[in-house]
């Protein structure tokens, strides 16, 4: 039987967040959500955990930068999922402040509240592919659907480079490598997840975050898409459920784990391009010819590839991505077209 253990999920309001929440609570686990909600919507996630479990988990109200918070927040905790975060490139772009003090700032919070407790939390820590940059160093080639890696059959391993690129890049970049330092300057038990594309039910896309959910959001309820690049740009899909698998077996063996940075996502047999290949996806769920987009210049920063190597969480944790791109857009898409009218508002 799972130990029972206090959790706090920075972020519990969010798509990853109530995921995790709901996957905790349902193992027996006590919960408490910390979020600030600033992000339109989210308090429906909130509604969907009441309607779920009551009053099983309590709930903290505050913000990543309120240190103060943060110590209240730890306090007799076991582990913390540490999600919350500015999300958006584009964001960070207009107001790189802002995107500094929730995704830097917030994490060290996080990390001083945990090591000032004396208790050694294990910290799990959500952070992106984006902290190796736009990876121009690594040759690509074109072919007919889809741009691929010329000699990284098994994609990015975590010996990348770091390449910050954005003041997103830079924000969580900057968290990412604090977090690894804490488990080895004050002996705190954290884990570093370098993550690709998650998409799942509960995921509010909006076009500069969450592009998977976003486009099937859009095509579901027959608003225009805009595709920045050619279509053929690849990204490895990870459905949620596969994501708390890993994070399970991240906290049952943090023995393994501690101070360890694992490249996660679906691998090379889980990567699509964003339109040509996903395309014939959402023709079949959704069961109808779909309509090319629009198309505009790439983004800055912007990767024509990126597929993490998922070797290393095989072998120290024994993990392996079960749920198929194909399954995956399919469970997303019923759970899109059964919130459409809530989708369609936000």
């Amino acid at each position: 039987m799972q130990e029972r253990r206090s959790v706090l999920v920075t972020g519990g309001a969010g798509f990853i967040g109530s995921n995790v929440v709901d996957h905790a609570l349902a193992a027996g686990h006590h919960v408490t959500v910390f979020d600030d909600l600033s992000r339109p919507h989210v308090d429906h996630n909130i509604d969907w955990l009441r309607e779920r479990h009551g009053d099983a988990f309590d709930m903290l109200v505050a913000s990543l930068t309120d240190a103060d918070a943060c110590e209240r927040a730890v306090q007799d905790v076991d582990v913390i999922y540490h999600l919350a975060g500015q999300t958006a490139v584009t964001r960070s772009v207009a107001d790189p402040r802002r995107d500094f003090e929730v995704n830097a700032l917030g994490t060290l919070n996080v990390l001083e509240a945990g090591r000032l407790t004396g208790r050694r939390p294990i910290v799990l820590y959500s952070s992106t592919n984006k902290v190796y940059g736009a990876m121009e160093g690594v040759a690509t080639v074109e072919l007919a659907t889809r741009h691929a890696y010329r000699d990284l059959p098994n994609g990015v391993d975590e010996s990348q480079p770091l390449d910050f690129h954005s003041p997103y890049g830079c924000s969580k970049g900057a968290g990412d490598q604090y977090v690894r330092d804490y488990a080895r300057i004050y002996d705190l038990p954290t884990v570093v997840f370098r993550q690709s594309c998650i998409y799942g039910p509960r995921q509010m896309g909006v076009e500069d975050q969450g592009w998977l959910a976003w486009f099937v959001i859009a095509l579901a309820t027959d608003q225009p898409i805009t595709i920045y690049g050619d279509g053929k740009q690849v990204r490895d899909v990870l459905y949620i459920d596969d994501l708390l698998k890993l994070y399970d077996a991240a906290v049952e063996r943090i023995d393994v784990a501690a101070g360890q940075i694992y490249n996660v996502g679906g691998g090379p047999k889980n990567a699509i391009s964003i339109w040509w290949e996903l395309k014939p996806l959402a023709e079949e769920v959704l069961g109808r010819r779909l309509a090319d987009p629009c198309f505009d210049e790439s983004r800055p920063g912007d990767q024509a590839v990126f597929i993490a190597d998922i070797g290393k969480a095989r072998r120290e944790l024994g993990w392996e991505p079960s749920v198929a791109p194909q399954d995956g857009i399919r469970r997303l898409t019923e759970w899109i077209t059964a919130n459409r009218d809530r989708l369609s508002a936000v």
